[in-house]
C-alpha cells in the first residue's frame, strides 16, 4: 500500500469515525416515549385524585357531622406531609437498590439507602420505566401518589378519636418504618425480600392495603372505642358524599391499576379491564349479601362494595384475565361484606368506617387468590405453573407483612401515647372534632 493511499485511508476513517462515534451515541441514548409520559402523568393526577377529594368526601360523608372538616383536614394534611417526606429520603428508602444483589439477604433486602435522599441526580433529562421510556420525575411523583393514599387509608380506622398532632406525628413514623420499606420489600427490583420470593403484587395489595388495613386495625385497638360504642347511633351524616367519593375512587383507580404498567400497553389496557370488573361484580356481591341479610340493600353498602372490589384486583391487576376478575370481585363483596359487619360486631372492635374490614380483608384476599387466577390455566397472564406453589408464596407475602405492620404500628402507637397522648378528651370527642381540634364547623346554619 503507497504512502498516499495509506493517507487517504486515514483521513476516510478521521472522518467517518465521529460519525460512527456520533451514531453510537444516538443508539445509546435513552429516547422518552411520549405517550408513555402522557399516561404516566394521567395516571398519576388520577392516584392523587383518589386521596384529595375521592378519599376525603368518602370518609367524611360516613363521619357524624361534628367531624367531617376533621376528616377531610387529616386526607389533606397526610398529602402534604407524605409529599415532603418522599422527596426528602421516602423515595429514597423505597427504590434505592444500592447493595442489592438477587438471592442475597441483607439489610438492603429490607430497606433502601440513602443514594436518592433529596432526590439527589434527579434531572429533566432522568429517565426510567421497563425500557426507560418516561422521566424519572414522574415515576417519583406516581409513586408518591401510593405512599399519600396509604397512611390516608387508615384515618377510617380511628376516626372521630385520635389528637390531630398525634396523627401526623404517627403518620410521619409509620409512613418511615413501615410503608416505605414494605414498598422497598415487594417493588425495588432483585434483592428485595418479597421481590425474590416472587411476591405477585401489581399495584399493591400487600404495600398498600394490607398494610394500610392491618395499622388501620391495630390504632383501633390501642386508642379503644369511640364513646357509646356500640350502643349509640353513630349513622353516617352525609351518604351522598360517600357515594360521590366512591365513584371518585373507581374512577381514579384505574391510574391506579393501569397506571401500574408503566407503560401506555396491553397490560395497561387489561389491568383497567379487570378492574372494571372486579369492582362491578364486588359492588353487586356486597348489595346482594346485605340485602339477603338485612333485607333491603343499602347505598352505604354498595359504595362499600366498589370499594372492596377495587382493593381485592389491586395485586391480580397485571396478571389476571376477565373471568379471575369476575371470581376475585364477586368474592371480595361478599367476604368483605360479612367481616366488616358480622365480624366486626363479634369481636367487638371499633373500626370506625371499616378500613381493616374492606382494605385489610380485601387486600389479603386478594393477594392470595393472585396465586390462584395469575395462572395461564386459569385465564390469566402470569407465568404462574404451579398454583400451589404460588398461593404459599402470597400468603407468605401477606403473614410477614401482616405480622411486620402489626408490631411496628403498635410499638409507634404506643411510644406516642406514652410520651403525647393519642386520644382526645371525652369533652372534645362529645363536641367533636371539628371544633375541638380546629375550631371549625363543616356547616353553619
Amino acid at each position: 500500500m503507497t504512502l498516499r493511499k495509506i493517507a487517504g485511508l486515514g483521513a476516510l476513517l478521521s472522518f467517518v469515525m465521529p460519525s460512527l462515534v456520533m451514531a453510537a451515541d444516538e443508539v445509546a441514548a435513552p429516547v422518552l416515549n411520549a405517550g408513555d409520559t402522557a399516561w404516566m402523568l394521567t395516571a398519576t393526577a388520577l392516584v392523587l385524585f383518589m386521596t384529595i377529594p375521592g378519599l376525603a368526601l368518602f370518609y367524611g360523608g360516613m363521619v357524624r357531622s361534628k367531624n367531617i372538616l376533621s376528616v377531610m383536614m387529616q386526607c389533606f394534611a397526610i398529602t402534604g406531609l407524605i409529599s415532603i417526606l418522599w422527596v426528602i429520603y421516602g423515595y429514597s428508602i423505597a427504590f434505592d437498590t444500592t447493595g442489592m444483589e438477587q438471592g442475597v439477604v441483607n439489610l438492603n433486602s429490607f430497606v433502601g439507602g440513602m443514594g436518592k435522599a433529596f432526590l439527589a441526580g434527579v434531572t429533566p433529562a432522568s429517565v426510567t420505566g421497563p425500557a426507560a421510556l418516561f422521566p424519572e420525575a414522574v415515576f417519583i411523583t406516581f409513586q408518591m401518589t401510593f405512599a399519600i393514599i396509604t397512611p390516608a387509608l387508615i384515618v377510617g380506622a380511628f376516626a372521630e378519636r385520635m389528637k390531630f398532632s398525634a396523627m401526623l406525628i404517627f403518620m410521619g413514623v409509620w409512613f418511615t418504618l413501615v410503608y416505605a420499606p414494605i414498598a422497598h420489600m415487594v417493588w425495588s427490583g432483585n434483592g428485595g425480600l418479597m421481590w425474590d420470593w416472587g411476591v405477585l403484587d401489581f399495584a399493591g395489595g400487600t404495600v398498600v392495603h394490607i398494610n394500610a388495613g392491618i395499622a388501620g386495625l391495630v390504632a383501633c385497638l390501642v386508642l379503644g372505642k369511640r364513646k357509646g360504642f356500640p350502643t349509640t347511633p353513630m349513622a353516617p351524616h352525609n351518604l351522598g358524599y360517600t357515594l360521590m367519593g366512591a365513584a371518585m375512587l373507581w374512577v381514579g383507580w384505574f391510574g391506579f391499576n393501569a397506571g401500574s404498567a408503566l407503560a401506555a400497553n396491553g397490560t395497561a389496557g387489561m389491568a383497567m379491564l379487570v378492574t372494571q370488573i372486579a369492582t362491578a361484580a364486588a359492588a353487586l356481591g356486597w348489595m346482594l349479601a346485605e340485602w339477603l341479610t338485612h333485607g333491603k340493600p343499602s347505598a352505604l353498602g354498595i359504595a362499600s362494595g366498589v370499594v372492596a372490589g377495587l382493593v381485592a384486583i389491586t395485586p391480580a391487576a397485571g396478571t389476571v384475565g376477565p373471568m379471575g376478575a369476575l371470581v376475585i370481585g364477586l368474592a371480595a363483596g361478599v367476604v368483605c361484606f360479612f367481616c366488616a359487619t358480622t365480624l366486626k360486631r363479634k369481636l367487638g372492635y371499633d373500626d370506625s368506617l371499616d378500613a381493616f374490614g374492606v382494605h385489610g380483608i380485601g387486600g389479603i384476599l386478594g393477594a392470595i387468590l393472585t396465586g390462584v387466577f395469575a395462572a395461564p390455566s386459569l385465564g390469566g397472564f402470569g407465568t404462574v405453573t404451579d398454583i400451589a406453589a404460588q398461593v404459599w408464596i402470597q400468603c407468605k407475602g401477606v403473614g410477614f407483612t401482616v405480622i411486620y405492620t402489626a408490631i411496628a404500628t403498635f410499638i409507634i402507637l404506643k411510644v406516642l401515647d406514652a410520651v403525647m397522648g393519642l386520644r382526645i378528651t371525652e369533652e372534645e370527642e362529645a363536641v367533636g372534632l371539628d371544633l375541638a381540634q380546629h375550631n371549625e364547623r363543616g356547616y353553619n346554619l
